[in-house]
This record gives structure tokens, sequence and C-alpha cells, in this order.
């Protein structure tokens, strides 16, 4: 376990503020709005407060204010990948260990606003220490060059990292990518965990004869996910079946790569029709940083080549809680998640949120981390 500080050349700034002034632009879209993508006029301004006017430095203080480390984990297989993660410990004595997985086109710059929420609570009582890792091939972890990094072993190397940090009983959070590899954690190693809370659970249909009615919003939540998977889902299966080709443009063009991600954050957040609605243009760009610097465009998207038509639906015998955000991009029906979550404990619908929970809601999520994980302490 090494300490580790971020230190950008400012040779890599120099070179990213030239290629955003080289960009060449495309076209404007011939529909209005973001119904083919993300529009011109906000690319052009988006990219230019980039080149122009965002600082860094800013964010990489942020970061370097917590306690980082890098470490090698192999997740049960023969090679290893250097991990990046925050380790924030609470001044309060039997603070709980609380592991945050992000997921893509996240990072850990999702959980910068409620890490003092979480460590330093109003009630000590409330009080969790943090590991914040950056997902192999994501941020400042390093990037697997062998194939078989997909979730199951992510969990593993969770497990191990926990483990080298001396947490022997803690607890999990994670949406996205990050709630299914809480959830391979509380199959894999459920001894050790108090409990998991997701905000994006995954579960199989039920078979016909195991079925129960839907309520409306159920319905509502089903029909969401199928024009999704129709309209909104053309960079997962070019992400789960094509990263090397994809991460050319990625790699060379920070345009192209800020695009492929702040379009998520304008589809997938409850934002009323613009990103910066609820997330700041700093946080925004923060988070894209963290692809950018580190050339992780490509790394990052093999993650959906290992596990995206690979996803397993194992039983997940631990305490679970489940926050179900209005704008979460998966919206299924309880019953569907009491079958693989068999412990399921916690069921909360919030009237606002949407996929990034930490960033759009942060006060929300940090009470429900309270509010269920005091049940398990």
């Amino acid at each position: 376990m090494r300490e580790f500080r971020i230190e950008v050349p400012e040779s890599d700034l120099d070179d990213l503020r030239e290629r955003l002034a080289r960009t060449r632009w495309p076209d404007p879209a011939t529909a209005e709005g973001w119904t083919q993508g993300v529009p011109l006029d906000y690319a052009r301004e988006l990219c230019g407060y980039w080149g122009r006017s965002y600082d860094w430095r800013r964010c990489e203080a942020e970061l370097n204010a917590l306690p980082q480390f890098r470490t090698g984990l192999d997740g049960g297989g023969d090679d290893t990948v250097e991990v990046h993660l925050l380790h924030v410990r609470s001044r309060h004595r039997g603070a709980l260990p609380l592991l945050l997985t992000h997921g893509w086109p996240g990072s850990i710059v999702e959980f910068l606003d409620i890490v003092a929420a979480l460590t330093d609570p109003p009630d000590p009582a409330d009080a969790f220490h943090l590991v914040i890792p950056s997902l192999p091939g994501y941020g400042f972890s390093g990037k697997p060059t062998v194939p078989g990094w997909g979730v199951e072993r992510i969990a593993t190397a969770w497990a191990q990292l926990m483990d080298r940090l001396g947490y022997d009983r803690y607890a999990a959070h994670g949406g996205d990518w990050g709630a299914g590899i809480a959830s391979a954690l509380g199959t894999g190693a459920p001894e050790n965990l108090v409990g998991i809370h997701l905000t994006m659970p995954l579960a199989a249909p039920p078979p016909d004869d195991e079925a129960k009615p839907l309520t409306e919003a159920e319905r509502k939540g089903l029909a969401a996910r199928k024009t999704f998977m129709k309209v909104g889902a053309g960079y997962s299966h070019e992400q789960s079946t094509r990263p090397q080709t994809l991460g050319y443009g990625l790699a060379d063009s920070p345009t192209g790569q800020c695009m492929w991600i702040v379009e998520k954050f304008w589809d997938w957040t409850d934002c009323a029709g613009h990103p910066e609605n609820v997330i700041s243009r700093d946080r925004l760009l923060d988070n894209v940083m963290l692809y950018w610097l580190p050339d992780a465009g490509a790394s990052s998207a093999r993650l959906y080549w290992e596990s995206y038509k690979r996803r397993r639906m194992d039983e997940v015998p631990v305490p679970t809680g489940v926050t179900l955000f209005p704008q979460e991009l998966v919206r299924l029906p309880r019953h569907w998640i009491e079958r693989r979550y068999t412990d399921l404990r916690h069921w909360s619908e919030p009237t606002v949120g949407g996929h990034f929970a930490a960033l759009e809601q942060p006060d929300v999520l940090v009470d429900e981390l309270r509010t269920f994980f005091r049940k398990l302490r």
C-alpha cells in the first residue's frame, strides 16, 4: 500500500488546450435539441470553457487533500493491476468501513461531495471510514493488459483490498457497474459484509408461474427500460463489442471523449433537459479529466467487453438496501429484486434524482446510506 499524489505535468494540460483549440467540428444536427446527440452549440461552448477557463489544478488539489494510495491486486488471477484509491478514515471511534464503487462513465469524482458528510456526520454513530477505489482501467488505476478483469474478478480484488486495509467487516455501496460489483461481493464474500446498498440493482424476470401483477409505476419503469434499450444503448453495444476501435477516437480527441461522456450526464440525470441544471460545469469536466488525462477511453470501455453480455444474476444473501431514483436507467419491479436479493431490508423511491446519485442528490444519498446501515452496525 503506497501513498500516492496526482501530479499531472503541465505539458499534458498544454497538449489538452492545443487539441481543444484544433477541434474539427461536425455539422449541426438536423433535428432540434439533443435528439441526435450533444448539440453543436453546447459542445462548442463547453469545450471552449474547458480549454480557456477550466482549472484542473483545483480538482487535483481537492483529490490530493484526501489520503490516496496505490496497491497491486490480482483478483485471484495471474496478473496484477495497480489500483488507485482514496482511503479516508473517520475521526470517530467505531466508524463502519464503507466501500464505494463507481461505474461508467463515472469516477471517484462522483463521491467527493459526500466524503465529509459520511466521515464526520452530526451523529458520530453514523460515521464511516471510506474506501473509494478507481476501477481497473479507470482514472489513475492501472490498466489490465490481458482479458479477464470482469465484474466478479474486480469484486475479488476489492475483497483483497479491504483485507489489506485491515477491514474484516465492512459495508459496500454502488450504482451502475458498482452495483454489480457490490452484488458480486455479496455472493462471493458474504461473511465479510455487513450489507450492501445499491442504486441500480439488476435481476432476472421471474418465471411465468411466479410473476406478480405490476403496479403502474413498475409498468412505466419497464417501458422506459425498453425505450432505453432501443434508442439509448448504442454506446454499450460498441463498448461491449469493439472497445479498441472506439478507443482510437477517444484517445486522440478530447472533444470526442468529452461528448461521449457528457451525453450520458444529460440522458441519465434528472436534469430537466440540461446536465448543468443538476451538476456544475466544473464537476462535469473534473469527471471527464479522469478519462482524458490517463487515456482511459478504451481501457474503461473494456469492462463492457468483459461483463456486459456475461452478467450473472447469482443469488445475493447479504442484507441489502435499495434506493431507486426516478430517472435511474433500470427500474425493475420490487418482486424481481426480492427474488435475487433474498435479504432485502430497505427499499426507498425518492421523488427526484437519476443515475449519478452522489452528484445529483448528495444529501438524499447520504441520508439513505445512514438510514440503511444504521440498522446493521
